[in-house]
């Protein structure tokens, strides 16, 4: 007899999502996390005093699906984030800052002086290289995607003659400082599949910092809606496999028992997704596919200062550095800090295998070259390691991305790199959720009429 109708496996956005949608009906759900706190990748804990983050977090105000969810809890986006309007680019090869406007609505002018107002560092013949490579890779994203993604950003910027101050510039930013991948290494369709939003919202286009830690600002609220909702809450517990019975997941087993449920949702990153499967002697053509998806990992060091080490807390970009994107952050994120600054490290696979000390010797080289002194200033720094959360963005690989719908009875998937149309984002992990949570309440439903 199943105690539950809906377990989830994960408290991400993703599984936290499905939990509020499922729950709200009336649902009884389970959800089972490995780890001692929630929120997978966008979670933050304290180690030895140090407020860690999961991640360098972003949010963009074309966003829809996020901020309703966080609505639902309670939770004004434009109070928990400080929106920025402006992004800086940092390069070895420049001596200024370059700044660029990010919103066309609401800093029309900051937009004009990005595109006119850089002549040392990026001229306007360079900024109009641009033009034909983003119109045509927006078009091409909507009529010719598989050929889209048979190709890397770099060799379609080739393509479009984009200069090659242009391509460093901006290029290279809008690739490994989003999603660490270099554009040689990166899909043309998931580069413009990831604009493409912004096309059709560039009113709403702007970045918004977050002003605490994840667990803070969104989590803790999230987790107190769904307890208040009647979803039971697990913590450290890891589930091993997935109870798998006459070609139907009537549950899971963690390390200390099973746990059945009518309806199961894998809602874990996508290596640890493929672990559970594997573990669970699944022989189907749909497990067997998803297998084989290739991960990518992730980056971030956290470094406390005993000052800030920028000016003002922007979001900014290394070209052609390890840091590929940065902010310095304790002024927004973390207050309590005298500095801080937060880093994505790109391409993460070349130091995913080293130590600690190694990334933060490598960092602070590169640092350097980007015009900051860090070294004598640090007084703490934590490496936060992401081996296998993510699906490859590598050219080739979208079309394996699969559904939350499977062919499995009693199994719905949830996660940022299944089927949708916002990629490995916030948005996506939240819409993923919410079409599992769908596709559970028509299922039971129809099993109990």
């Amino acid at each position: 007899m199943s105690q539950y109708d809906v377990l989830i496996i994960g408290s991400g956005l993703a599984g936290i999502t499905c939990s509020v949608e499922l729950s709200e009906k009336g649902y009884k759900t389970l959800l089972i996390e490995a780890e001692e706190h929630l929120g997978g990748r966008t979670s933050s804990w304290y180690d030895d005093g140090m407020h860690i983050d999961s991640g360098f977090h972003r949010v963009l105000g074309y966003y829809k699906h996020l901020p309703a969810l966080l609505k639902k809890a309670g939770i004004d986006i434009d109070k928990v984030v400080k929106w920025e309007e402006r992004i800086d680019v940092r390069s070895p090869l420049k001596d200024e800052v370059t700044t660029f406007g990010v919103a066309p609505f609401r800093g029309p002018i900051k937009v004009m002086n990005g595109i006119f107002g850089n002549p040392r560092t990026m001229p306007v013949k360079d900024m109009l290289s641009l033009g034909p490579f983003f119109a045509n890779g927006l078009l091409d994203y909507m009529k010719r995607p598989d050929y889209l993604d048979r190709l890397s950003v770099y060799e379609y910027a080739k393509k479009h003659h984009v200069t090659d101050n242009a391509f460093h510039m901006v290029v290279i930013p809008f690739t490994s400082g989003i999603f660490f991948l270099p554009p040689e290494r990166f899909s043309a369709y998931v580069f413009f599949g990831m604009l493409a939003p912004v096309a059709s919202r560039f009113y709403k286009m702007r970045l918004g910092a977050y002003l605490d830690g994840m667990n803070e600002v969104m989590i803790e609220p999230l987790a107190k809606l769904i307890r208040e909702q009647g979803v039971d809450l697990v913590t450290g517990t890891e589930v091993m496999r997935l109870i798998y019975e006459n070609s139907e997941v009537k549950g899971v087993a963690s390390r200390e028992k099973d746990i059945r449920a009518k309806y199961t949702v894998l809602a874990t990153g996508l290596g640890a997704a493929k672990r559970i499967l594997k573990q669970s002697n699944m022989e189907h053509p749909f497990v067997n596919q998803l297998i084989k998806l290739p991960t990518m990992p992730a980056i971030s060091v956290q470094i406390d200062l005993d000052e800030p080490a920028l000016p003002y807390d922007r979001t900014t970009f290394g070209a052609g550095s390890v840091l590929s994107s940065f902010s310095e952050q304790s002024r927004t994120t973390f207050k309590k800090a005298s500095g801080r600054l937060s880093i994505t490290v790109s391409p993460p696979d070349q130091y995913i295998d080293l130590e600690p000390k190694d990334i933060l010797e490598i960092v602070l080289k590169d640092a350097k070259k980007l015009g900051l002194e860090l070294e004598n200033h640090i007084r703490d720094y934590r490496v936060v390691f992401h081996p296998d959360n993510f699906y490859t963005l590598e050219p080739g690989y979208d079309w394996m991305r699969p559904e939350q719908d499977t062919p499995i009875k009693g199994l719905a998937l949830a996660g940022d790199y299944t089927k949708h149309s916002h990629f490995p984002t916030m948005e996506g992990a939240v819409m993923s959720g919410k079409t599992a949570a769908k596709i559970i309440e028509g299922e039971l439903n129809d099993s109990s009429t």
